[in-house]
């Protein structure tokens, strides 16, 4: 940016004060207009994605693509157990270590149960899964789809009149609701037989008390909070991977940053989603 000459009328000085000072306020607005588009743009491709359900699963005119549901859902939600059970499971034996030592102070080590139950099944399971899903799915989704826009198939299957949202995103985004749904429960499954055994055999916490604690704190309610929220995660790691991955635009490098802005825009969107709803629950009293 020039600075203003000295020798200059006062109001061209001035005026390259003004934007000068403007262009801050330029910066922002550029950066906020481009969220806003692309939070359009991720908002309607899902309802452009849920429209194409909706006809599939009333209408007979047109039928979802079973075959690549199910392999999606095997690339997405079978491959993923493994890698989320590692990460639940040591989590739920991070928390178990943790809480002995001031639970403790009072005498209430067998309250471990209770903590952890609650703590699993509302926010850490469904949690857990859904960032680790981001890291091993997401950005595979937006990859792929952004190579498939790179080298001119998504243009293709829009030349032979085949609706790209139709045979691409429907079936991603059905298969990591449904795999995210089951990667809770699995998470949560984990994290607490984890946190059981360590809390039995290093802890000396009796199998009987802790059950016991456990089933006298964990409710239904708990439970199901949890597999709506893995629901809605899934959702939401599907529509911005695809999203990101149907708008990529210079070649290579243009599918390195649509990998990057997925993972980057899952977490956060995980994050406040799960924020939201926990306000919302606490608020309808559903805890």
């Amino acid at each position: 940016m020039d600075t203003p000459d000295p020798n200059q009328p006062r109001s061209s000085r001035g005026g390259a004060l003004l934007a000068l000072l403007l262009l801050p306020v330029a910066l922002i607005g550029r950066r906020s207009i481009g969220i806003v588009e692309h939070l359009g743009g991720v908002t309607w491709l899902l309802i452009d994605t849920a429209r194409w359900f909706c006809r599939a699963a009333f209408g007979k005119k047109y039928r979802l693509g079973k075959s690549a549901i199910v392999s999606q859902v095997i690339r997405i939600g079978v491959q993923s157990i493994f890698i989320v059970s590692i990460v639940s499971g040591s989590v739920g034996l991070i928390l178990a270590l943790q809480l002995a030592p001031p639970l403790d102070e009072f005498g209430q080590r067998d309250k471990i149960a209770n903590i952890i139950s609650v703590a699993v099944l509302r926010e850490l399971g469904p949690l857990i899964g859904a960032i680790v899903l981001t890291g091993f799915a997401g950005a595979s989704i937006a990859a792929e789809i952004g190579t498939m826009v790179v080298s001119e198939e998504v243009e293709a299957l829009e030349a032979h009149a085949l609706n790209p949202v139709r045979f691409l995103v429907v079936p991603r985004v059905l298969a990591s609701l449904i795999s995210m749904t089951c990667l809770g429960v699995i998470s949560s499954f984990v994290a607490i037989v984890a946190a059981l055994a360590v809390s039995v055999t290093v802890l000396q916490v009796p199998y009987e008390t802790y059950m016991n604690n456990m089933l006298q704190q964990a409710k239904q309610v708990d439970f199901w909070t949890g597999v709506f929220k893995g629901g809605v995660f899934g959702t939401l790691i599907g529509i911005i991977a695809c999203a990101n991955g149907l708008k990529v635009s210079g070649g290579a490098a243009g599918v390195g940053r649509a990998t990057t802005y997925t993972v980057v825009e899952c977490v956060v969107a995980i994050v406040l989603a799960d924020l939201l709803f926990t306000t919302i629950f606490f608020a309808l009293e559903l805890f």
